[in-house]
């Protein structure tokens, strides 16, 4: 039985991706690479740096989502 709620993301090898390249996030989000790097910039969204790699975790996408979700209906 699932939560109904997916958290990850399906990679080229059957394996569930836990972090995303921006432009696998913009496009996740369905925005452009320059967007996702401004809400990145604001802390809006959360990112983690591997080496000189910039990659952000499928739950912070889902957090962000959730919260604009909340923002709508208050």
């Amino acid at each position: 039985m699932t939560s109904g709620r997916e958290t990850t993301v399906k990679g080229g090898e059957g394996m569930e991706k836990l972090l995303l390249t921006p432009e696998e996030a913009a496009a996740a989000l369905g925005i452009c690479r320059s967007k996702l790097y401004e809400l990145l910039q604001a802390g809006v969204i959360e990112s983690v740096h591997i080496g000189t790699s910039r990659r952000i975790p499928v739950a912070a996408m889902v957090e962000y989502v959730e919260r604009l979700r909340q923002e709508a209906m208050a």
